[in-house]
């Protein structure tokens, strides 16, 4: 699966984050958002033999849109649209859980910070 996706528009009913990033030397910044688009939705999903049942793309989150920090090196935000389905139905717990929770500890990165999110109206 491929998780930075530059020609993807987000759509109305995507939950939208805004990651300012710090990738480790030598980590693009391309890598670095599609290591946290991975992290955060489903690039830490077991595979089994159900997952022929289910396309996994369709729950993907995409790094869809990533620019440097005005005046800091090697800084980015990383923009990553998580689908609707993704989450459980109604559950900010779930939501938090897969947006903030792995992804903070993962070593591609030297610093990662949730700079915004944006929850739509169809999952409230």
């Amino acid at each position: 699966l491929t998780y930075y996706t530059p020609e993807y528009a987000p759509k109305d009913t995507d939950t939208l984050a805004a990651f300012r990033v710090t990738p480790q030397p030598g980590v693009p910044p391309e890598e670095a958002g599609a290591a946290v688009a991975a992290e955060s939705s489903t690039g830490t999903w077991t595979t089994v033999w159900t997952d022929g049942l289910t396309s996994l793309d369709r729950y993907k989150g995409r790094c869809y849109h990533i620019e440097p920090v005005a005046g800091e090196e090697n800084q980015y935000i990383c923009y990553v649209a998580y689908p609707l389905d993704l989450f459980e139905e109604g559950s900010v717990t779930n939501m938090f859980t897969s947006i903030v929770g792995n992804v903070f500890g993962f070593k591609a990165l030297r610093a990662l910070r949730l700079e915004d999110l944006r929850i739509p109206v169809a999952y409230v």
